[in-house]
């Protein structure tokens, strides 16, 4: 994430792969996601993976992104693959799907 500085605003899409669905991920990633800040969603995707949209500052989404990768998630996260992007705006909250 190169050319953003800390307080900028970014998006971050993340496709966490592993055990993490049914075991309160995305509850987990939303509380932690609101405690940043951030507005976005996380949702279950085919072949049990979570996708982690999330939308604020580039240090609260790097904060989220490390956050993913932590021992302290939910069940067995096995590698997280990001995506950053210009914020496309419109999100309100953090939602699950």
């Amino acid at each position: 994430m190169s050319g953003v500085t800390d307080t900028e605003s970014i998006r971050l899409t993340a496709w966490v792969h592993g055990r993490v669905q049914g075991v309160g991920f995305r509850w987990w990633t939303r509380a932690r996601a609101l405690e940043l800040g951030l507005v976005g969603s996380a949702t279950n995707l085919p072949a049990g993976r979570v996708e982690v949209v999330a939308e604020g500052s580039a240090a609260a989404c790097e904060q989220l992104l490390d956050t993913l990768r932590s021992d302290a998630a939910p069940g067995e996260v096995e590698h997280v693959a990001e995506q950053w992007s210009p914020p496309k705006g419109g999100l309100s909250g953090f939602v699950e799907r």
